[in-house]
């Protein structure tokens, strides 16, 4: 019989001498087909004494991790999978602290230690960060396997030379350990293992191993006893069982699956009865399928066979799963729940019955405006959801947005889409060239620029206008002005037109959201959809016509009245000089 992973769990926390208990612990232990494919996973975080929401930094970290960690493509390695989530979990922790009052003092920001670990197959990953510990207990000998990153100025002095949330930049020691049966590991934070010896530790472990949680809590309390004046925590986890060999050699083989094959009508694949092929393109194929075990509609997405050779286009259709299970919109495409092992490199999401806004604008070449800023405002909506995480889309356009029967609109196609922190691509202007959505490319990728969500903007815009017109705002040009210089020339076309009866300050609007310097355009997309709908104050001041205009006699009563006073001042100084 084919063993699993188990192991035996015991874990204990207490606030000690302080308020506050700013540790945070936590474990996660998945089912198949999970367990084998992404193992188990422990962490613990400290929060630093000196911040009053450090205990926020520990909880966001250790949920983070253990949920985010879950997330990710099982054909990625442990090490892959962890350390982007850490890398982007500290972009997040930073950017609070940047947006608090303690922004130059990250001594009182959003900052922790973390010391967390994977047990996958027959091997424990362990990733640290800052001077929270992790040991290994093996034949009766307690070994610590991870380095304190703290710098002592004096003897009861020191500091904190790396932790989550302190720097943009995350460095993240990565050590694994091949475990073995009976092998114990031992979390522990500085305010237990400066005060328990490792004998004591011994001792207690081995006395209560049929309970690791009163274990814990004896380790907690002698620490406590002896003077601790910290937060304590202690998490033990001792490997009961590892897989059988015949089970370690399959799920060796996951960090590395093969392409799928050119999939048929009829064919069966993974669990999937084959429908037929939705679209094809030198870079994936699409199919409609059905699920065998609960006979819904999916779409099955392949990677190209013939780009298995480049591992940065590998990169970005991996992303694109894990990107789909972060966002929970409406508005987002949604990925389909996991029941059973992938034997090859795909992606299972939902199935919308409907079009493309491509082929809506094709059908429908003069909409009325309801229908337009009803578009417009869903998809803002499924962007407003990928900016809260910090994402960029980068790479919308009529193809890659949907509406379904119910008039429902979706943002599909991720492979573009860039996470803070996370970066799986060499340079922006390179992906929105490769994926040929350079008409509606903001114009700073083509500078080599970073893209923000103002940048998506530009992107709504170009299709808010192109929705009204049929045409770009600037044509062609865009792509061909590479130059700060070239940008300023492009002159944008107005939407207005002797055809269509569309309100100037809509105009306006769009002319703003797709201004070649991001920095003139809106702040947020929320402003330039309110805008759609209503005409702008300044907008308003700007064109408000003249008094004689709008009110001719109130003007010739006031210029009369003025005429009056300069008068009356001639003849009161002509009278003067008399």
């Amino acid at each position: 019989m084919t063993q699993q992973l188990k192991i035996s769990v015991g874990q204990y926390s207490d606030k000690g001498r302080k308020e506050t208990n700013q540790d945070f612990h936590g474990i996660y232990i998945p089912k198949e087909p999970q367990l084998s494919s992404k193992g188990i996973a422990i962490a613990l975080a400290d929060g630093i004494s000196s911040s009053d929401v450090s205990q926020v930094a520990s909880q966001s970290a250790v949920t983070g991790f253990l949920e985010d960690y879950y997330c990710t493509s099982e054909a990625w390695s442990v090490r892959t999978s962890a350390e982007r989530v850490l890398v982007a979990t500290n972009s997040w922790l930073h950017s609070q602290t940047q947006q608090s009052q303690h922004r130059y003092d990250s001594d009182r920001g959003y900052v922790c230690t973390l010391s967390a670990m994977v047990i996958k197959s027959t091997t424990a990953h362990i990733f640290h960060v800052g001077d929270t510990r992790i040991y290994q207990l093996r034949h009766g000998a307690l070994e610590q396997l991870t380095e304190d990153h703290r710098v002592w100025v004096s003897t009861d002095k020191s500091y904190l030379a790396r932790a989550l949330g302190i720097d943009r930049k995350l460095e993240i020691d990565y050590r694994p350990v091949q475990a073995e049966a009976g092998d114990v590991f031992l979390f522990a934070t500085d305010g237990v293992y400066e005060h328990a010896d490792a004998d004591f530790i011994i001792a207690t472990i081995q006395h209560c191993a049929g309970d690791f949680d009163q274990a814990a809590k004896t380790i907690v309390t002698a620490a406590y006893q002896h003077g601790s004046a910290d937060n304590l925590t202690v998490q033990i986890v001792k490997i009961e069982e590892l897989p059988s060999p015949e089970a370690n050699e399959i799920y060796r083989q996951l960090s590395a699956l093969p392409f799928a094959p050119l999939l048929e009508a009829r064919m069966v694949f993974d669990g999937y009865q084959i429908v037929r092929e939705v679209r094809a393109s030198s870079r994936s194929h699409i199919y409609l399928a059905v699920d065998s075990e609960t006979n819904e509609r999916v779409i099955i997405k392949t990677p190209s066979i013939d780009l298995q050779g480049d591992p940065a286009y590998l990169e970005r259709f991996l992303m694109e799963e894990w990107i789909a299970r972060r966002i929970n919109s409406a508005h987002v495409l949604k990925p389909c729940l996991q029941t059973r092992k992938h034997n090859y490199i795909y992606v299972v999401t939902e199935f919308i019955e409907g079009q493309t806004l491509a082929q809506w604008m094709t059908d429908n070449p003069k909409p009325d405006l309801a229908a337009v800023r009803g578009i417009i405002d869903q998809i803002a909506k499924g962007l407003q959801a990928f900016h809260r995480l910090e994402m960029l889309h980068q790479d919308l356009k009529p193809d890659n947005i949907m509406i379904d029967s119910t008039g429902t609109v979706k943002i599909i196609d991720f492979g573009a889409t860039r996470v803070a922190g996370v970066m799986e691509i060499a340079t922006p202007i390179e992906q929105i060239n490769l994926l040929g959505a350079a008409q509606y490319a903001a114009p700073e990728y083509f500078l080599g620029e970073n893209g923000s969500s103002r940048s998506d903007q530009f992107s709504l815009g170009v299709i808010a206008y192109q929705m009204l017109s049929g045409k770009l705002p600037y044509g062609l040009e865009v792509p061909k002005s590479r130059t700060k210089a070239a940008q300023r020339k492009l002159v944008y076309q107005s939407v207005l037109n002797d055809d269509r009866e569309i309100p100037a300050w809509l105009d306006e609007a769009i002319r703003k959201a797709v201004h070649p310097d991001p920095y003139r355009r809106y702040e947020e997309i929320s402003e330039f959809v309110f805008d759609l709908h209503h005409p702008n104050t300044e907008f308003l001041k700007k064109t408000r016509l003249p008094l004689i205009e709008r009110h001719p006699v109130i003007f010739w009563k006031v210029v009369s009245f003025t005429l009056l006073l300069a008068l009356i001042v001639v003849l009161s100084f002509k009278t003067t000089i008399r």
